[in-house]
């Protein structure tokens, strides 16, 4: 749909000491990169253990409600990237509706998240790779320093170019749509042991009314951390053909993609457990590597490992890709300490190389507290992180809203604009408490508050280093609805 303000998106590209991008990704290309960072393998069975035990196989019915909380969210970031379509999502899209303040603390926020998220996506394809080449128990520091290859590895391929990032992530993601869907068809045709209704049973049903209140809310908190990772679409904008258009459907359609493969393979999942009871009570610790074991023996341990790895790795060059340009977009606006290093590109395709480095260095730091306690409360912050990002950039555009200043781009909701909006900024007020709700888990106190605890701090630091550094920031270029 054509707006009358369609000129908005064709504003000049923001452009500091000459460094201007070169455009390397098509609509599809940019739709394959945010399905990959999303990942629906990483989706699925990063949470799945968690969500059976919090919530019984009921949990399933979370996935579905945090997928249209998501959808409202990605509706309203097409809006968002339509009418700005510049590299570094988030952080633009918070900074022209908002202000600077906005869009420095959603890129604050963001750096952090998936810079942590690095570290816990490389580690997890260590333990999956290691076990897949036959080391049974590999020791702490054998799991370290293969997690340090892989993200030495992983980031050259992000700067050796976007020809190389592309044919990665497209071989991976057909992988994991192949593994995933077939995975599933193959369980719900022939090794169904469960009846669809064990779909509505949930581990707290005599808890009455209590159990959405608890369990579900529980499971909603973790699944939550499954539908995020679309708007690495809008982090590339300007490496993207016809960005106001292309990237707010790469955006949507990813989103809804990964979606119906995680629902489709998490139903089949829970109908071929065959000790559906004893992996609910938590007596089962790997709930998913058990039933395809069952079903089809030791023989399908190494293929779904590799799966795993593959998965992981793909998520880890999206997440990697995203976070880079969001720092490069920020150091362009000399938004941060070190910007005229971090902002400089380099190479022929003339890619964020120095922001490349330093998240795979940050991500290496994290990799090597991993078996701490610091490192356990700080991936714990690496969902809020996202949607503390998330929210910044919508409760603006509902305000903008409310005050009658905006006004849409190439891409529009038309008349449903103003409630998604509004739908899409509750969504995200109540997802982000429900997340840093301190649960009793039988964990560690200081494991139970680390939501709060690392928002506070993570918050304090950044508010500290605003207060110093936010008179060096460039204003925003183009119009803005403040």
């Amino acid at each position: 749909m054509t707006s009358p303000s369609d000129s908005d998106a064709r504003l000049a590209t923001p452009v500091a000491d000459g460094q201007t991008l070169h455009k390397g990704f098509t609509l599809r290309s940019a739709w394959a990169l945010a399905f990959a960072d999303v990942s629906p393998i990483v989706a699925l069975y990063a949470i799945f253990t968690l969500g059976l035990v919090a919530a019984g196989p009921a949990f399933w019915w979370a996935f579905p409600i945090v997928l249209a909380g998501q959808l409202l969210v990605a509706c309203v970031f097409g809006e968002l990237a339509s009418r700005w379509p510049y590299e570094g999502s988030v952080y633009q899209w918070a900074r022209h509706v908002s202000g600077t303040g906005s869009g420095w603390f959603a890129a604050w926020a963001y750096m952090w998240g998936l810079t942590i998220a690095l570290s816990t996506l490389a580690y997890g394809a260590a333990g999956f790779l290691l076990e897949a080449l036959g080391v049974s128990e590999p020791g702490k520091w054998v799991t370290v320093l293969t997690a340090l290859v892989i993200l030495v590895l992983g980031s050259l391929a992000n700067i050796v170019g976007r020809r190389t990032l592309k044919i990665l992530v497209t071989a991976s993601l057909v992988c994991e749509v192949l593994a995933s869907v077939g995975l599933g068809t193959v369980l719900l045709l022939f090794y169904r042991v469960n009846p669809f209704s064990v779909l509505f049973e949930g581990a707290g049903g005599a808890q009455g009314g209590l159990w959405t209140a608890g369990p579900m809310l529980a499971a909603a908190a973790y699944v939550g951390w499954s539908f995020v990772g679309f708007e690495a679409a809008g982090s590339i904008a300007e490496e993207v053909d016809e960005p106001e258009r292309n990237v707010p459907k790469a955006l949507i359609f990813s989103l809804l993609a990964v979606g119906v493969v995680v629902m489709y393979s998490g139903a089949a999942l829970i109908l071929a457990i065959p000790d559906l009871s004893a992996a609910v009570s938590g007596e089962v610790a790997d709930p998913v590597g058990g039933t395809l074991i069952a079903h089809f023996g030791s023989a399908i341990a190494r293929p779904m490992l590799v799966m795993f790895v593959i998965g992981f790795l793909a998520s880890f060059l999206a997440v990697q890709a995203a976070v880079s340009r969001v720092i490069w977009a920020s150091a362009r606006d000399r938004a941060l300490p070190g910007a005229r290093l971090l902002g400089r590109l380099a190479g022929a395709e003339r890619l964020p190389v120095n922001a490349i480095i330093l998240t795979g260095a940050g991500a290496a730091v994290f990799v090597l507290l991993s078996g701490s306690a610091l490192y356990a409360v700080l991936v714990n912050f690496t969902t809020i992180g996202f949607y503390i990002a998330f929210g910044l950039p919508v409760w603006g555009a509902a305000i903008a809203h409310l005050r009658g200043k905006w006004r849409p781009g190439a891409f529009t909701l038309g008349r449903l604009s103003a409630p998604v909006t509004y739908l899409a900024a509750l969504w995200l007020a109540f997802q982000t408490v429900n997340i840093c709700w301190p649960r009793d888990t039988g964990q560690s106190w200081y494991i139970e508050w680390s939501m709060v605890i690392t928002l506070a701090v993570v918050g304090v630091a950044g508010i500290a280093l605003y207060s110093f550094w936010s008179k060096r920031i460039m204003p925003a270029i183009g119009e803005s609805t403040r």
